[in-house]
């Protein structure tokens, strides 16, 4: 078996079986609706209970049926007229369970409190289903935004995808995908870097109207959806689904971009070092000495288990199925999906992971990033499908521990040339999680603030005021830089996701602190419970096994104190 592609079998064998799946899927959907709409007061705790778990093994097998039809369209977007066959049948299916939830929200408060009692594991489930209430619709325009949702931002969402994965860019008389034109961005050669950006740009200002437009849709998508639900802004839904509260991610923003100076200190000793008398944005990748290393996929895959091991059996057992079983598919190929993912799919089968490996450094803590997810997703597959889904605060956890893990490791025996470089690169790395995604949730801020459509000039002007804030006067913008907006796929797939990396970024640093301290005796066991724990516990209650308040602007400061530390570090060397 090649262990460099997916192995799609612990989904489905064959296309037919995915079929008769999807055809199962619908008849029990029906059943279901039969069985249990319109009657719900009317059940003993019981037989409530039974139907909570039949409606959770429906939607897992949705789940099933979706993840392979998403995983097939992200090898290879040629496949999007098979991943939309069965967004249809996904649509029709669940067009039938969708009363379950709604009719709970409606059952008096003792009947609730019963049910919620009775429901074992699924009590968190049902007590945060009720405080959705709010945000709730009628069955029937319920009904109709289901079935819009495949020509609304989903299909914009599809486009941009599909769009991206055929685009390329010319360079030196070659046609480069967006990962192979961006990877050069790290050129050692400056030349290379101008050129590669230039090339970048100039082949996204010819898609600037499609891009823009797409934007703009988006936009247009989630504010309808906010009015009708009665959301107080474009972003509360999100901090909804996260499980945490608003007061808890402005506090996450506001000290952040108060710590900006560290972003600007850290530039302009690189610039220095360099030797260069003005940094620019295609500078801002440049390795340093020492960091000429090549990662081979191979050479990454030792590095990580030999790191996961060293902290946890049970960390490199799952990485070992992960690298063994096809979990992850590694290599740039014609019409793939760029970028880096693992997808939970269902507590049935095991993630799957998406690399465009390059056989540079930064694939290597890619490589670690995305197996820490992995590691994640399968440790609360116990808790089951309706549990398992992890908020976006806690899901970029255990993969950003996982990256810290592995540079931890490597720095033990590296030079002081190697050693700089490293801790340039993580830094950046660091800057990539935490700043550059404030800087993305204060553009989303800026641009879902504006009530008519965006021009392109006001896509620009808002991306490059929210840009110079990171950077300050460290690092001087290009012209072609006000057009990279457009290229970042978080903002048309998921608005406000983007806070998450940072929230997560600053988390493990905190842990990773208290871990490298020795200060908590069973630091392993008690980070193993809180990855194991899924989406069946809040961010605020799981944090809190360590000791740490989400709220306290405090707590956030922890983070950006170790940011500093390491920045002192690589000024020292």
């Amino acid at each position: 078996m090649d262990s460099t592609n997916w192995n799609l079998s612990a989904l489905y064998d064959t296309e037919q079986e995915l079929e008769t799946a999807s055809q199962e899927a619908f008849k029990r959907a029906l059943e279901f609706e039969k069985r249990y709409k319109g009657v719900l007061k009317k059940l003993s705790a019981d037989e409530f209970y039974d139907g909570l778990k039949e409606y959770e093994s429906i939607s897992q097998l949705l789940g099933r049926i979706m993840t392979y039809a998403f995983l097939k369209f992200a090898q290879d977007s040629n496949n999007g007229t098979f991943y939309a066959k069965y967004q249809n049948a996904y649509t029709n299916s669940s067009e039938h369970l969708l009363f379950f939830e709604l009719e709970f929200n409606t059952l008096p408060p003792n009947s609730q409190k019963r049910f919620i009692a009775a429901s074992k594991k699924y009590a968190y489930f049902l007590d945060e289903l009720t405080k959705a209430k709010a945000h709730q619709l009628s069955l029937k325009v319920e009904s109709v935004i289901l079935k819009k949702e495949q020509t609304g931002s989903d299909a914009f969402a599809r486009l941009f995808d599909e769009y991206f994965s055929v685009l390329k860019f010319g360079y030196k008389g070659k046609k480069l995908s967006e990962e192979e034109i961006l990877s050069l961005l790290h050129s050692p050669e400056r030349s290379t870097r101008k050129a590669a950006a230039a090339a970048f740009t100039k082949e996204l200002k010819k898609h600037q109207h499609l891009l823009g437009f797409i934007y703009n849709m988006i936009r247009r998508d989630l504010k309808t959806e906010c009015e009708i639900r009665k959301y107080k802004s474009a972003e509360e839904f999100r901090h909804k689904e996260n499980k945490i509260s608003q007061k808890s991610v402005d506090a996450l923003v506001r000290t952040s971009e108060e710590s900006f100076y560290i972003v600007h200190e850290y530039y302009e000793k690189k610039r220095e070092i360099l030797g260069y008398d003005e940094l620019y944005d295609y500078d801002r990748y440049a390795p340093l000495s020492g960091a000429d290393e090549v990662f081979e996929y191979e050479r990454s895959r030792e590095i990580v288990l030999e790191t996961f091991g060293a902290f946890s059996p049970v960390f490199a057992d799952i990485a070992k199925k992960a690298f063994d079983e096809g979990w992850i598919d590694v290599y740039p190929k014609s019409s793939k999906r760029g970028g880096a993912f693992s997808h939970p799919a269902t507590p049935d089968a095991h993630p799957y992971v998406l690399l465009n490996h390059t056989n540079q450094r930064r694939d290597l803590f890619t490589l670690a990033h995305e197996l820490g997810h992995a590691v994640h997703q399968y440790l609360s597959k116990d808790v089951g499908f309706l549990l398992s889904d992890t908020p976006l605060t806690t899901a970029e956890t255990a993969s950003v521990f996982a990256e810290m893990l592995v540079f931890d490791e490597m720095k033990k025996t590296a030079g002081k040339e190697a050693k700089k470089a490293m801790l340039s690169s993580k830094l950046e790395d660091i800057f990539a999680t935490l700043y550059r995604q404030i800087n993305f949730t204060t553009y989303e801020r800026a641009v879902h603030a504006k009530e008519d459509e965006l021009t392109l000039g006001e896509f620009n002007k808002l991306w490059l005021e929210q840009s110079v804030k990171m950077f300050g006067k460290s690092v001087k913008l290009t012209s072609g830089y006000k057009i990279w907006w457009s290229y970042i796929p978080h903002f048309i797939h998921t608005p406000f996701y983007c806070y998450a990396y940072a929230y997560g970024q600053l988390l493990v640093l905190a842990l990773f602190g208290l871990y490298k301290s020795g200060a908590m005796s069973d630091f392993r066991e008690k980070y193993i419970e809180f990855l194991s724990a899924g989406g069946s516990r809040s961010p605020k209650e799981l944090v809190a096994l360590f000791g740490f308040d989400i709220e306290d602007e405090k707590f956030w400061r922890i983070g950006l104190d170790e940011i500093k530390k390491l920045v002192d570090e690589f000024k020292e060397l």
